[in-house]
């Protein structure tokens, strides 16, 4: 069942990424730039983003940082000037860190808490008075949230990581149901592991991998499903949803034993 109006053509539309110079968030627009689509890649590193659009004629950079409220505002004015509308955002910016309670560092917990979560709030600041405006004319837009598996129950070595990616599918839960009125579409991604930068850091054999290029292909057939939640690889994913239905004892007990931890 399709909770979401599906996106099976991207010629001509307008998307912004936010939190695209590497990874997930790259692959995504370089795939949507072979699509069609006019692609606004946004982070931090302006040289990753002229990089990217060098490589893609036609893409956009939009340097910014997702604390900076004014930036994002900013950055909506200039799309909608330039284009008329938004026609999907996808925010993949992300920051991971492992973490135990035996090394707990408040300074690490709350950056992960910024950028994976606050940095989203601000974001919708800006964005929905225009999604919603857009909706009242007839042309609504999508708003997608990229979080993660790690948000779906407490893991090792994920103690700042997990709950800053609950709160963001918490967040993409509640949204949905206040804009799918409005038939303004709203998604959630939560991949599995995926070869990027972030992932690099991980000293544990992480199962089911799949290449940033892989992650790309799914989240775009998500769209064009019109799922709310996209998750992937599903020999990975289906197996962590079936334990987080688990009662505590049997979740901790399976969990120790597949990681050792």
């Amino acid at each position: 069942m399709s909770l979401n109006p599906k996106i099976q053509s991207w010629h001509g539309r307008t998307v912004w990424l936010v939190g695209a110079s590497s990874g997930i968030g790259r692959a995504v627009a370089a795939k949507l730039h072979a699509a069609g689509a006019r692609v606004i890649v946004s982070a931090r590193q302006a040289d990753l983003l002229n990089d990217f659009a060098a490589q893609h004629p036609g893409a956009q950079p939009l340097p910014l940082d997702v604390m900076n409220e004014q930036a994002l505002l900013a950055a909506v004015q200039q799309i909608v000037r330039n284009h008329g509308q938004i026609d999907l955002c996808m925010y993949c910016a992300g920051y991971y860190q492992p973490m135990r309670a035996q090394q707990f560092s408040l300074s690490d917990a709350l950056r992960h808490l910024d950028i994976n979560y606050i940095g989203a709030l601000k974001l919708l600041q800006a964005l929905l008075p225009q999604l919603l405006e857009q909706s009242r004319q007839g042309k609504p837009g999508h708003l997608s949230l990229v979080s993660s598996v790690a948000g779906y129950r407490g893991l090792p070595k994920s103690l700042a990581y997990g709950p800053s990616k609950a709160a963001l599918s918490h967040l993409a839960e509640a949204l949905y149901l206040d804009l799918s009125p409005e038939h303004i579409g709203v998604s959630v991604i939560n991949p599995g592991f995926v070869a990027t930068p972030l992932t690099a850091q991980n000293d544990f054999a992480m199962p089911a991998l799949i290449s940033a290029e892989q992650a790309a292909s799914e989240i775009l057939k998500g769209w064009s499903k019109g799922e709310f939640e996209i998750h992937f690889p599903k020999r990975f994913t289906l197996w962590l949803k079936l334990l987080s239905h688990l009662g505590h004892s049997l979740y901790f007990r399976a969990v120790r034993r597949a990681t050792g931890l």
